[in-house]
């Protein structure tokens, strides 16, 4: 049964009639309110408090960031978005920052004005939209993530602050909220927006964000209901991009920030109708809590397919909380908590959750535990090796090249071990501008097959679309061995390939585990050349013939192929990540040295040395 069929309207209305006013105890798991002076001399959350105060006293000594026609506009000029974005997200800092500090510290006189002037900052504010995506949309109307979260967290820092701020300003961010947000999400005569039929981050954020608000908000019932029944029934299309493996494709990043939002609207719905209605009662929702201790290799370095990042650090509140209510759900190592800081976006939603939903007391690994998990619909196989010699971590993905935040990867892997370079490496995201999500997409190296571990067949690269798909021909999960095979060949369009099988074997019983890779390629009619290609973050050394040396700080990596089947060339090559900073890979080329055959097969071995 879907979501939406559970609680209808006039039973939402009914479920929210009366509400008290919102405050802190609707965020603890003791029904009490928060216990911020507790919090704030405990020893237990004074790393996470001194984070906190590092960058309130960094922000007490500037200024509040000025947002210029100028600066907005240089979007549509030439495509950037850092410019802006770094300018709107300090704003941010300091709205998140000076709440939390000022509900820790309420007797510092400098964190509440701070706090007052940086909400008065953000309701000047020509728009709460993010110029990239505000394309062909109205300046009124729009609602974007980063709106409909300014909303959200202008309504929690009303709850949490209670009357401690002035009146005439806690009227104005009522107002605002009901004028940005409510009014323009219930105009009907207007369509609905883009998001609300989304299956993406995009539905769970603006849904989550706007529903939770009006959950917080005093506003007549029937008003509430009409908000609260159209958020669920698009969270109801949120939840149907995952499949029945509960993965996210977007990676564990967009995991924390998609189906965190859904969790803290999901949470605040089910305290605010005293558990009549609970979106958390789900397998389904079950399943996907579980996919964050499923992605991750080493430590804090996931999986990181499509637009994920190299290392993806633990909302630990959010963490905590599932492992708390849903069975199965671990608790995270506490080395991989998410420092303040680590959200260059300062989303107030995650930050209050970190403190008030955090564990302290939690029985706690200090790494991921060893295993393998196949993700059957999104077609992943995620396996960690942990032994006396290191951790070690292997990845490889089917799936198509239409993806969620789409890479040109099927078939592609990851190797890594302990804090080493990738061996293997996925590059992850990069600078988002407008030629990024454009046409000109796959010319970036993150995001085209050039820059993934992935033939190339008579020259030519994998190519886009929901066809160019794997069938996956053998997946098993063993206590030694895992073993993944699948075929490519609708990939590789007009090549003439009967099949291209690639095989994966993770050798997992020695002290350092083993990586075999075999593909097969059978044409129809007519041969071609072959290339292997490699992407590392590790300088290949070619050492005697049919061995390459890629070097981290602490492990090597061989790299053994059958020399009189392939010629080996690399260069590096470079590229702008998300952050706007240049980076660099190295790009191994296998080249087939029979150009004429009809049937072709290749291993490459990647050991580890003891």
């Amino acid at each position: 049964m879907r979501i939406i069929d559970i609680w209808e309207k006039d039973v939402l209305e009914a479920s929210l009639d009366n509400l008290r006013a919102a405050d802190s105890r609707i965020y603890t798991y003791s029904g009490n309110k928060a216990d911020w002076s507790g919090m704030a001399s405990s020893p237990l959350y004074a790393d996470l408090i001194r984070e906190i105060q590092a960058e309130g006293e960094r922000l007490l000594d500037r200024p509040i960031p000025e947002l210029t026609q100028e600066i907005y506009d240089l979007f549509e000029l030439n495509g950037n978005r850092l410019i802006y974005e770094g300018l709107y997200f300090e704003r941010r800092s300091r709205l998140t920052s000076f709440a939390l500090l000022h509900c820790l510290f309420p007797e510092i006189s400098e964190y509440r004005g701070a706090l007052i002037e940086t909400i008065e900052a953000v309701l000047e504010e020509q728009t709460w939209c993010l110029p990239a995506h505000m394309r062909g949309q109205s300046l009124e109307r729009h609602i974007d993530l980063f709106a409909s979260e300014t909303g959200f967290a202008l309504a929690e820092i009303l709850a949490i602050t209670e009357l401690s701020l002035p009146a005439a300003l806690r009227e104005a961010m009522s107002e605002q909220i009901e004028r940005r947000i409510f009014a323009n999400y219930l105009d009907e005569q207007y369509p609905p927006y883009h998001w609300e039929t989304a299956d993406h981050n995009w539905a769970a954020v603006c849904a989550g964000s706007i529903g939770s608000a009006a959950l917080l908000l005093e506003l007549e019932s029937e008003r509430r209901a009409a908000i609260i029944h159209r958020a669920v029934r698009t969270m109801d299309c949120y939840l149907s991009g995952f499949g029945d493996d509960g993965a996210c494709a977007e990676g564990p990043g967009y995991w924390n920030y998609g189906f965190g939002y859904f969790v803290y609207f999901a949470d605040l719905l089910k305290r605010r109708t005293d558990g009549k209605a609970d979106l958390l009662d789900s397998g389904h929702v079950r399943t996907i809590a579980s996919f964050q201790q499923k992605a991750y290799l080493v430590r804090n370095r996931p999986a990181n397919f499509s637009d994920a990042a190299h290392h993806v650090s633990v909302n630990m509140g959010l963490s905590d909380y599932l492992a708390t209510q849903i069975s199965g759900v671990s608790y995270a190592p506490i080395s991989i908590r998410a420092g303040f800081t680590d959200d260059h976006c300062s989303r107030f939603a995650h930050a209050l959750r970190n403190l008030v939903w955090y564990r302290p007391d939690a029985p706690r690994q200090l790494d991921w535990t060893s295993g393998s998990s196949y993700l059957a619909d999104a077609q992943w196989l995620v396996s960690r090796v942990t032994t006396t010699a290191g951790s070690f971590g292997f990845a490889a993905k089917g799936g198509h090249n239409d993806e969620p935040h789409n890479h040109i990867d099927v078939g592609h892997f990851i190797l890594i071990a302990d804090d080493d370079p990738a061996f293997a490496v996925d590059l992850g995201s990069g600078e988002y501008t407008a030629q990024y999500f454009g046409e000109g997409r796959y010319g970036f190296d993150c995001n085209g097959a050039q820059g993934h571990s992935l033939p190339m067949v008579k020259g030519q690269l994998q190519s886009v679309g929901r066809t160019r798909a794997a069938v996956v021909r053998q997946v098993e999960n063993g206590e030694l061995e895992d073993r993944f095979e699948l075929d490519m060949a609708a990939c590789y369009p007009g090549s003439g390939l009967a099949s291209c099988d690639r095989k994966f074997t993770w050798r997992k019983a020695g002290l350092v585990p083993e990586l075999d890779l075999t593909d097969t390629f059978q044409f129809h009619e007519e041969g071609g050349p072959i290339t292997e290609v490699i992407v590392s973050k590790c300088k290949p050394v070619v050492l005697a013939e049919g061995r390459i040396a890629l070097t981290g700080s602490r492990h090597t990596a061989i790299l053994s192929y059958e020399p009189r089947l392939l010629d080996v060339s690399y260069e590096e090559r470079f590229y702008s990540n998300h952050s706007g900073e240049q980076e660099s890979y190295y790009r191994i080329s296998l080249h087939s040295t029979d150009v004429t055959s009809l049937n072709h097969a290749f291993n490459l071995n990647f050991k580890f040395q003891a």
